[in-house]
């Protein structure tokens, strides 16, 4: 199978080959030691001129600007940019100068990774740069970079399309380095909690990522098989569960870390694989919890940022305890100046509909509850707000409330218009939970994708008896989006779940382009923009095709005028026809 390459993907395999017949080999197996970082130097030269006499350091080429037999390079190691100097004649201090002119100057590209031996000084322009004594070829490039220009301190070409930063992460942060701090603080962020949680005395565990029932959330599954077992499993849901026995079995503190998987809608706050941590604590309630809570994050906040206040968008949030706390109903009146806590079902969805929420039969009271909730006050809660006290309908793991019937122990965190944590006062009542399930599974009868299973192991386990116990799982990437100032949940996740990427499955489609009028050298440009085929531009825009047409042509550096708008619209027509 032959692979399309480019002008440029071309030449840098020309030039690959070229340092291969040089006796040159673009990479090497063995060590290069780097013995300083370009951050160090920038920071502490020249305070301390007599540390970088002799320094090795390696990188990725961003740019280059050749004068003859004196050179710049920019070169970006892992924490950040630094200048390089590259002199003709000590680079190649005998007769044969190839190693300069002709590796240098013509085989290398921007993207290539080199390791540098040198000193550091000044220049005449006042800027910190390595001057070269030598250099080696670590990793030839074989794909050009995207091609960010700078003039008169306005940014071209910038890479900055989410679509393609999330799919292509690798470029994202080559070409924005900066992205890079956003993860170094989401790292931080768990590091932060770990040790928080550690320092409390709680034992750090895993579970099963497969399980044969999913549970301890209310959500659709993704599904797999075992074929060795011969039995249906599923990505978990939720670790709750399975964390619960551990309590049962005699630990008093316990977390998790988990990667979860839920089959649901995908948005700026969703991704179908998340991380949450999970604590289950034996012989406390949601009281205490929602203390720790508060202890937790505010730490989290100063440890990150030094105070706990935190930009996010338009709003500063402060994390200072304590948090405001309204319980459910009093959220709802507060926000829709109705007083729900007495209305039935029938009421409820009446009311509901009233607000033009759109309803049907496999909502139950909870359901319906939940909805109003999220519609007009969720969004409205900026700072950190505790909403407390949720009906039983909702929340089917929570224990009853002690003295507010028709209640549970439930509360969760709201912040920024989104929850960040859920938590309960465990219900440890085997006969209270079996019940619970059952209307679990009479909402499943009704329709509700959503409801949960009867799990039998779990409430043998239960039965056996759970010592009172609080419960908390909190959104790791929710509260990374918030303390990194991230708009989206795929800009804290490396690789976030994308749509199938359209590509061309067209290569015996030629022929169709051609009937239509489409040059040959046109036809990949097409089929890379997306049209795999002559029928999928029939219903095109002409003038937004010809854009993308002339957007590929300049990124690709192809050597051909662009087509004419009027040659972009018949080709279309024709397509349609």
């Amino acid at each position: 199978m032959s692979i399309r390459l480019s002008e440029q993907e071309q030449m840098r395999r020309d030039a690959l080959n070229e340092l291969l017949q040089l006796g040159i080999d673009p990479y090497p197996a063995e060590s290069f030691e780097v013995n300083v970082t370009a951050k160090d130097i920038l920071e502490n030269f020249p305070k301390d001129n007599g540390l970088y006499k002799d320094v090795s350091l390696a990188g990725r080429i961003m740019s280059r600007r050749i004068m003859g037999n004196a050179s710049f390079v920019e070169l970006q190691d892992n924490s950040g940019r630094i200048q390089l100097y590259f002199n003709r004649d000590e680079i190649c201090p005998g007769e044969d100068k190839s190693f300069y002119n002709v590796v240098f100057k013509r085989l290398l590209d921007i993207g290539d990774i080199i390791g540098v031996k040198g000193f550091v000084f000044v220049t005449r322009m006042g800027e910190i740069t390595i001057h070269v004594k030598e250099y080696k070829i670590l990793t030839k490039s074989l794909r050009p970079l995207p091609v960010v220009k700078e003039k008169d301190g306005a940014i071209y070409n910038a890479f900055t399309d989410p679509e393609q930063r999330y799919r292509q992460r690798h470029l994202d942060l080559i070409v924005n380095p900066e992205v890079k701090e956003t993860f170094r603080q989401r790292a931080r962020l768990v590091q932060s909690m770990r040790g928080f949680l550690l320092d409390k005395g709680y034992l750090e565990v895993e579970t099963p990522v497969l399980q044969p029932i999913y549970g301890g959330a209310a959500a659709r599954p993704f599904k797999t098989y075992h074929n060795t077992l011969d039995t249906t499993l599923y990505l978990r849901i939720a670790n709750e569960l399975y964390l619960k026995r551990l309590i049962v079995g005699g630990f008093d503190g316990v977390f998790e870390f988990a990667k979860d998987f839920r089959n649901e809608g995908m948005s700026r706050f969703h991704n179908p694989e998340f991380t949450q941590m999970e604590l289950y604590v034996a012989y406390r309630d949601y009281d205490w919890m929602m203390n720790l809570v508060e202890e937790m994050v505010e730490k989290i906040a100063l440890d990150l940022h030094g105070k706990t206040q935190v930009q996010v968008g338009e709003h500063l949030i402060d994390f200072k305890r304590p948090w405001k706390r309204f319980s459910m109903y009093e959220a709802i009146a507060h926000f829709t100046g109705t007083d729900v806590s007495e209305m039935d079902e029938a009421s409820m969805r009446n009311f509901a509909t009233s607000l033009g929420l759109e309803t049907d039969d496999s909502m139950g009271r909870g359901k319906l509850i939940d909805e109003i909730f999220g519609e007009f006050c969720e969004s409205k809660l900026i700072q950190p707000t505790f909403i407390t006290d949720y009906p039983v309908e909702m929340s089917p793991l929570a224990k009853k409330h002690r003295s507010k019937p028709g209640l549970v122990e439930r509360f969760e965190a709201i912040c920024n218009g989104k929850e960040i944590c859920n938590a309960f006062s465990e219900l440890n009542d085997p006969i209270d939970q079996r019940q619970r399930f059952e209307e679990q599974i009479e909402l499943g009868r009704r329709g509700d994708p959503e409801a949960m299973v009867l799990d039998e192991d779990f409430l043998r386990a239960i039965e056996t008896g759970m010592p009172p116990t609080a419960g908390l799982g909190i959104g790791i990437d929710r509260l990374s989006m918030i303390m990194t100032n991230s708009p989206s949940i795929q800009d804290v996740l490396f690789f976030p779940q994308m749509r199938p990427e359209k590509t061309s499955t067209a290569t015996g489609h030629n022929e169709l382009f051609e009937a239509i009028g489409v040059p040959e050298i046109w036809i990949p440009v097409l089929q890379q923009a997306g049209f795999a085929e002559p029928v999928a531009l029939k219903d095109a825009n002409p003038n937004k095709v010809f854009n993308q047409l002339c957007g590929l042509r300049k990124k690709l550096k192809m050597d051909v005028p662009a087509p004419k708008p009027e040659e972009v619209k018949e080709w279309i027509d024709k397509a349609g026809a």
